[in-house]
């Protein structure tokens, strides 16, 4: 029996030192962590229970006999952060460069259903060269068997990503369709082609980080939802992410403690400009609301007109949604539509109320958003915000115009509790604007056009250009001082506690992608 124990420890002994140690040192040297250490680190301290250690790949072609190693360059298991029941893999590029075989992909996949039937969330971390070429299509194949599992955890259980190596070619799409991908700075790049074939195919000279570096991806095109200067600071982040998500779609997040107080926030009052054409930073708002130092934003750096992030309310967690008055005037394109839209179907999976803060002044004109489809786009985030069951509240603090004020969760798209701020402007467009389309004949033919257009002006504003009209119709439930908003919100979202609604019967809708 001494002698069968004193095997099985020299087989987990080669098993943890991966690739071996002058790789490990190599991964070193590009500051970056192993992935048993990325794990070691991500999890609560000696809860990690590994599954597939001594699992070796098939291949017998191109002399890949002969070169065995345990784990074949992924660390599968679980454990738990604070407590709580996560899945994990962690791609090991000391071993063949992480990348992806048959039996890679399969320890991938036991662990992602594992994770489905538990109910507990599936965190990836990705450092990998992409497939193995030895093994032809068994590795493709074994990257489809992992998008199909993607595609039906999807929902279900939270997925998240954390890029912290390279990540090309056909293992981009697992992280694409998991909830949140989190990438390292100067150390992690995505792309479905790299530098060398862009050079070959379109002429173009790029290096690996401008095509697909954290950077790039966090602010050109969206991919990347945080980025974080190291391996620590990325995988502190996933499980600050994880604080504010559920374990899956039947639970709710976790609550923390709140002790009632400091309910009147009188800095609310002072933010917001009297000139309505002045810029003011909504994240001074979302401070204001929600508990001190709660706010975990996401895309932060991708259409900044437009904020999406997690904060707590009275202990609880929450989605937000935040037009952002110091970009492009807080206006909706293209692109923020989208990024609102995605972050609210993923709060609705998961049973996270959505609180919208307003301040619109409608779409972005302009040939060039019209022809990047800005209609189909728009029509995202009205989707999904129609289709939205959670608790959803809307403040409006500052302008609702136009079709926006349609889109940003107003009442008649389902909103539960719409309240507007004693300065909110509710109407189908800006005074000056209105003014001049209205009483166009009148300001022509006066004396002096200017003064005239400013008299209408003024009189378009009385009428129109505050929250009372649309209080009489019931469109608003209420105007709010700024500096009751906190207490308001916290007492609505309690009284949508046990909200429910019942959907038509259907396969599923047709948004509009």
């Amino acid at each position: 029996m001494d002698k069968k124990v004193e095997e099985l420890q020299k087989r987990l002994a080669l098993a943890l030192e991966g690739g071996g140690p002058q790789r490990i040192a190599r991964q070193h040297a590009q500051k970056k962590l192993t992935a048993r250490e990325r794990i070691r680190y991500l999890l609560d301290e000696g809860s990690f229970e590994e599954l597939g250690a001594l699992v070796t790949h098939r291949t017998t072609d191109f002399g890949m006999e002969s070169q065995q190693f345990y784990g074949d360059g992924v660390v599968t298991g679980y454990g738990t952060i604070a407590g709580r029941l996560v899945y994990v893999y962690a791609q090991d590029f000391t071993v063949f460069g992480g990348s992806l075989s048959e039996t890679h992909a399969e320890k991938i996949c036991k662990v992602m259903d594992l994770a489905v039937k538990a109910g507990a969330p599936i965190l990836g971390l990705n450092d990998s060269g992409g497939a193995r070429i030895q093994e032809g299509v068994r590795s493709l194949g074994g990257y489809a068997d992992i998008f199909f599992r993607n595609v039906q955890a999807s929902g279900v259980v939270p997925q998240l990503s954390a890029i912290m190596g390279p990540c090309a070619g056909g293992a981009v799409y697992s992280p694409a369709m998991t909830d949140f991908i989190l990438m390292v700075e100067q150390t992690s790049y995505m792309f479905v082609t790299g530098p060398n074939v862009v050079r070959t195919v379109t002429n173009e000279e790029v290096t690996s980080e401008e095509l697909g570096g954290a950077g790039t991806h966090a602010s050109k095109s969206g991919v990347a939802h945080r980025t974080a200067p190291n391996d620590v600071a990325c995988l502190e982040d996933l499980r600050r992410l994880l604080s504010y998500l559920p374990q899956n779609n039947r639970e709710k997040a976790p609550e923390l403690p709140f002790i009632p107080g400091e309910e009147w926030r009188e800095e609310l009052g002072e933010i917001v400009p009297d000139n309505p054409n002045k810029p003011y930073d909504m994240l001074q708002v979302i401070e204001g609301i929600i508990d001190r130092e709660s706010f975990f934003e996401i895309h932060a750096d991708y259409a900044e007109n437009i904020i999406t992030g997690f904060a707590r309310l009275g202990g609880k967690s929450i989605g937000i949604v935040a037009n952002q008055p110091l970009f492009l005037a807080g206006v909706l394109d293209s692109n923020s539509s989208r990024k609102a839209a995605r972050f609210t179907r993923f709060c609705d999976c998961f049973n996270i109320p959505l609180l919208v803060l307003v301040d619109v002044p409608g779409f972005l004109p302009g040939t060039d958003q019209e022809w990047s489809g800005i209609i189909m786009h728009g029509a995202k985030l009205l989707y999904a915000l129609s289709e939205a069951t959670v608790p959803r509240i809307t403040v409006i603090t500052r302008k609702a115009y136009g079709g926006a004020y349609d889109v940003m969760n107003s009442k008649h798209i389902g909103a539960d509790l719409n309240f507007a701020w004693p300065g909110a402007e509710i109407a189908v467009m800006g005074s000056k604007g209105a003014s001049e389309i209205i009483f166009r004949k009148e300001i022509s033919e006066a004396e002096d056009p200017q003064q005239e257009l400013a008299k209408k002006e003024a009189e378009y504003a009385e009428k129109f250009a505050n929250p009372y009209r649309a209080a009489r119709r019931g469109f608003i439930d209420e105007v709010i001082l700024p500096r009751e908003t906190r207490r308001k919100l916290i007492k609505g979202f309690a009284s949508l506690e046990h909200k429910e609604v019942v959907s038509p019967r259907r396969k599923h809708g047709n948004i509009p992608l």
